[in-house]
């Protein structure tokens, strides 16, 4: 299995799967001198964590990471550090049943198909859990963006199933991360909850949008044609499970409007240029521009659902298949951090030649 790279000058390598013993990453090209804040890193995967909270799925992992290379008297080394997470409280009784069925939206038959062998513990190398070392990977890039860069990134949950919350570039870290479902409109996130819930009580699962800010990204990030720095967001973007949706700026919603009502006009003021507007979310040609980079990230609901569906097993038969388990009625809320994560770790691949 190849692939598991993500970034050329600052690369993170993702290893384990959902039950083994160990998931984490191994990264290479950070510089040497680095102090790193491990209470920060402790942090971001207390944010990504199963069973946080009621709408999370009840499987309890405290993510307690453990680096054991690359740094010494708490400062990078300049040598690969690697970053190890325990897997505490797998349970893989409960996907015993699971061995020869090909689960509903799952990756189990295209596994099987492309490699002819699969882990069916909780999915394997294809579960959201391995995003963990990603999230770990990220808080450092974080921690060197906002130290070397004054980078500023941040994300919120702006809409889940039908239920939107208005959007903003001035959302408060402290607002979003005191609502269960990270949206910090309290009227939206009050409604969330209750849809979350009640579609956990049915069975069922809701899909929803992440909304993410990056301040301070300097000028000149992103390289035409083919690295773009837009597409390499979507790039780390749609490397997270369950997303199938991406939009940079207005987005979609762009192809309803004139050009004459989207272009965003320039203006120069004491030496600086902004634009009036910003419906390019920070990015024109594939190059930052200096404004806020604004782009959402849609994520489909759990695949992993306990009503009852109709499936099919290896040997072609129809199977009647009522999930047990665990799992979240709504990944939303915990993919805030695994968004953030993945955005810097595209940044820092541009910016890290810059950093002293």
């Amino acid at each position: 299995m190849a692939s598991n790279q993500f970034g050329t000058h600052f690369s993170v390598t993702s290893f384990g799967e959902s039950h083994g013993k160990h998931i984490g990453v191994v990264i290479d090209g950070c510089p040497s001198n680095i102090v790193i804040d491990e209470a920060h890193l402790q942090q971001e995967l207390s944010r990504r964590r199963p069973g946080q909270s009621e709408v999370t799925t009840s499987r309890s992992e405290q993510d307690i990471f453990e680096i054991t290379s690359g740094v010494f008297n708490g400062k990078t080394t300049g040598a690969p550090i690697a970053i190890l997470i325990p897997n505490k409280d797998a349970r893989s009784k409960d996907y015993s049943e699971l061995e020869d069925i090909y689960r509903p939206s799952h990756a189990d038959f295209t596994y099987k198909k492309k490699y002819g062998h699969r882990d069916f513990k909780g999915g394997g190398r294809s579960s959201a859990r391995i995003t963990a070392g990603w999230v770990a990977a990220g808080a450092l890039a974080k921690q060197i963006l906002a130290t070397h860069f004054d980078i500023e990134i941040s994300a919120y949950v702006s809409q889940i199933h039908s239920i939107k919350c208005p959007k903003s570039i001035d959302y408060s870290a402290n607002a979003i991360e005191d609502s269960l479902v990270r949206c910090p409109d309290d009227t939206s996130s009050r409604k969330m909850i209750e849809a979350i819930n009640a579609a956990k009580e049915e069975g069922d699962s809701l899909g929803g949008i992440v909304s993410c800010v990056i301040k301070n990204c300097p000028i000149g990030v992103g390289d035409p044609v083919f690295r773009k720095l837009n597409a390499q967001l979507a790039h780390g973007q749609f490397s997270i499970n369950a997303v199938k949706g991406f939009q940079i700026g207005s987005g979609f919603s762009s192809i309803v409007q004139k050009g004459s009502e989207l272009n965003d006009e320039w203006t120069y003021d004491d030496g600086n240029y902004t634009t009036k507007t910003n419906n390019s979310g920070g990015i024109q040609g594939g190059i930052s521009n200096g404004m806020p980079i604004t782009f959402d990230t849609a994520f489909k609901p759990t695949s992993t659902i306990s009503k009852e569906q109709t499936t099919t097993n290896n040997q072609g038969d129809l199977v009647d298949l009522k999930m047990q388990g665990r799992h979240d009625p709504c990944v939303v809320p915990r993919a805030v951090p695994i968004v953030e994560a993945m955005a810097a770790l595209t940044l820092i691949d541009f910016l890290i030649h810059r950093c002293p």
